[in-house]
């Protein structure tokens, strides 16, 4: 670089998304020393807030309607000296004039973090149907919830793991509850068919229908949804319907800034997100993730808070940026039952090193090639971390059978693709 090109440190920084990711990075660049302008901008007007107790906590019979915010107005404002534009959406970026339109103003940054998360896929043509919802933000739970209180009739669409913790929920509280799974075998592309059928025997164990194999052809109600049918004709009554069938980044504010987009906002080791000064965190961020040696885009709680902390801290010092490589890890609670998983599920096989797929616990360990690549618990909350770091380490994946036989008790069985 020449030196008419050398560039300076940055002075102010622009965070977008008031999120876990958004507010580690506010977090990070204040403890790496940093005393220039930081914004924090978010299209919530609620202060930046923990997400996973939205279907979990929250939803739960007597659980509060509070956000868990992560930090009062006072402490970000008056502590971490941030500027908080909330209730503003980004609506665009220009990366040559290094200014981002919030809101239809422009906000000037140095150095900035993209943190704006995901959106939630919802069901086409029911937007203007009272009773339909998707479960991403508060005040999506609180909706939700509320329903719930009024003992609604609930159809989850989507088995997954956000789907699967509202018909818990429900279930809790005694409500008839139908889970609709248009892939034959739930979970599938997250832990496998094998593992996602014994994830899926929680729900019928528990009373909760669950339809697999079946599409929605529609939902029905005028000003209020009365029912969902499925491609099979079957009818199934609702006052409340609940939409989980994954969530996309949120990157249409950047659809006209040259940034790379990709299922994400595409970001080398470092997060850099390809223009001077602008990186990516959380589930908006694809990034080369050096300890699996390839791109990702992660969905969970740790990684957002990783990334974000990373981010914030390259952003305002790029000289002493550092790589961020990680196990990806996350939890879900089902009726009672806790899942965990680390890793990276890949199609070359599992083996179940403790317990029984048809029982109420189990650890399972899957491989790629020769190295451990992820372990699958249910019930197994003393395992996982074990596990995660022999998946930190590289380790072979016969070392961690050898581990799972020396630790606990085995019942195991090798599945192949």
């Amino acid at each position: 670089m020449s030196a008419a090109t050398v560039r300076t440190e940055p002075s102010s920084l622009v965070v977008v998304g008031a999120s876990l990711a958004g507010l580690r990075a506010v977090e990070a660049a204040r403890k790496a020393g940093f005393a220039g302008r930081i914004t924090l901008v978010g299209d919530e007007s609620h202060l930046p807030y923990d997400r996973p107790p939205l279907s979990k906590e929250l939803l739960a019979p007597g659980g509060g309607t509070d956000p868990v915010a992560f930090r009062s107005r006072t402490e970000l404002v008056d502590d971490l000296d941030a500027e908080l534009l909330l209730g503003a959406p980004a609506t665009g970026l220009d990366p040559e004039a290094q200014v981002v339109y919030v809101d239809g103003e422009e906000v000037a940054y140095d150095a900035l973090v993209v943190a704006t998360g995901a959106a939630a896929r919802s069901l086409p043509g029911t937007e203007r149907l009272a009773g339909v919802h998707v479960l991403r933000t508060l005040d999506d739970a609180r909706a939700v919830r509320r329903a719930l209180d009024e003992g609604a009739r609930t159809v989850v669409v989507g088995a997954g793991f956000i789907g699967s913790e509202v018909a818990s929920a429900a279930r809790t509280r005694g409500l008839q509850v139908t889970i609709v799974e248009a892939l034959p075998t739930p979970l599938v592309r997250s832990v496998g068919p094998d593992l996602g059928s014994a994830l899926a025997t929680l729900h019928t164990r528990n009373s909760t229908a669950l339809r697999c194999g079946q599409a929605v052809a529609a939902v029905q109600g005028t000003d209020r949804v009365e029912g969902v049918r499925l491609a099979d004709g079957t009818v199934i009554d609702a006052d409340l319907v609940v939409v989980g069938i994954g969530a996309v980044p949120r990157t249409d504010w950047l659809d006209d800034s040259g940034l790379p987009l990709d299922n994400g906002v595409v970001c080398d080791e470092f997060l850099r997100a390809g223009a001077h000064g602008v990186y990516a965190a959380g589930d908006v961020a694809r990034w080369h993730n050096l300890l699996f040696d390839r791109s990702m885009r992660v969905e969970h709680w740790f990684a957002a808070a990783e990334q974000g902390a990373r981010a914030g801290h390259n952003a305002v010092s790029p000289a002493d940026a550092q790589s961020y490589s990680t196990v990806p890890y996350f939890w879900s609670d089902w009726y009672g039952s806790r899942i965990q998983f680390a890793g990276v599920a890949t199609n070359d096989g599992y083996e179940l090193v403790s317990g029984d797929l048809a029982g109420d616990h189990f650890v399972a360990l899957y491989r790629e090639g020769d190295r451990l690549t992820g372990v699958l618990t249910l019930n197994g909350q003393r395992h996982v971390m074990k596990y995660r770091r022999l998946i930190a380490q590289r380790a072979r994946f016969d070392e961690a059978i050898a581990f799972a036989r020396t630790s606990a008790p085995t019942r195991s069985a090798t599945t192949t693709s």
